[in-house]
């Protein structure tokens, strides 16, 4: 595949290299600085778009791709206010657009255990659940896609709460579920599910050594995606 990437970061730069070492040919890497280089390239030659960039520039990005017919995968969280945009615009273009909050294989493993979990708890009574998310100190948004993820999956599971809020940010109250945003580096991503009581505490945690679980997935579901149409997710990805 001749792969563009968009966002060449940290994220961006390994999602290369495991491109490149899986015998994949990289037709640019774009970032802010060479954001101008896209108008030049030949669409027709790209066979997919991976775009990990920043939640201002991910819209802009996506839409260039799916405006000329190139799929893409998109792991950049901090925009979804505004996917039902890019959904529309996939229909419109009959193309191809993948997103998931994270591509590990052991996170989304994790998203699973988590809705299982919280189906168990919602039986059981005197348990207060939290969510803790722990990211290095570059990552901008908060909280992260994925805490956000294991969140609307608990909230889907019980009746015992109908929001989530970003502690810090918004008023605490019994319907709704804290998520605490740490920013320590190095730390590529720790991920926390408690159920306190009075007499004990239930913890889950998924904790991320690097990001090439990451890197990995979203260069897998790039192969995969090839010959697919529409609105696609790792619950499709992990289906086949």
């Amino acid at each position: 595949m001749n792969i563009l990437i968009l966002g060449y970061g940290k994220m961006g730069k390994i999602i290369g290299e495991i491109a490149e070492s899986r015998g994949h040919s990289l037709a640019a890497k774009i970032n802010i600085d060479n954001r101008h280089e896209l108008d030049g390239l030949d669409a027709s030659t790209i066979d997919v778009a991976i775009e990990f960039s920043q939640p201002e520039a991910a819209v802009e990005n996506i839409s260039w791709a799916m405006e000329r017919g190139i799929p893409v995968v998109s792991g950049t969280t901090g925009w979804l206010s505004r996917k039902t945009e890019i959904e529309k615009l996939t229909a419109d273009q009959n193309g191809a657009f993948f997103y998931a909050s994270n591509y590990s294989i052991g996170v989304n493993i994790f998203f699973k255990v988590n809705e299982f979990l919280a189906k168990l708890m919602n039986e059981t009574s005197g348990y207060r659940a939290s969510l803790e998310e722990i990211h290095h100190t570059e990552k901008k948004d908060a909280p992260s896609g994925t805490a956000i993820t294991l969140a609307e999956g608990i909230l889907r599971n019980t009746d015992k709460l109908s929001e989530w809020y970003l502690v810090g940010q918004s008023a605490e109250n019994e319907q709704s579920l804290p998520i605490i945003a740490k920013r320590i580096d190095p730390a590529p991503g720790t991920h926390i599910i408690r159920y306190s009581s009075e007499i004990d505490e239930i913890e889950i945690t998924h904790t991320a050594h690097s990001r090439q679980g990451f890197a990995l997935g979203a260069v897998l579901v790039a192969e995969w995606i090839q010959g697919r149409k529409g609105v696609l997710s790792m619950d499709d990805f992990l289906s086949f």
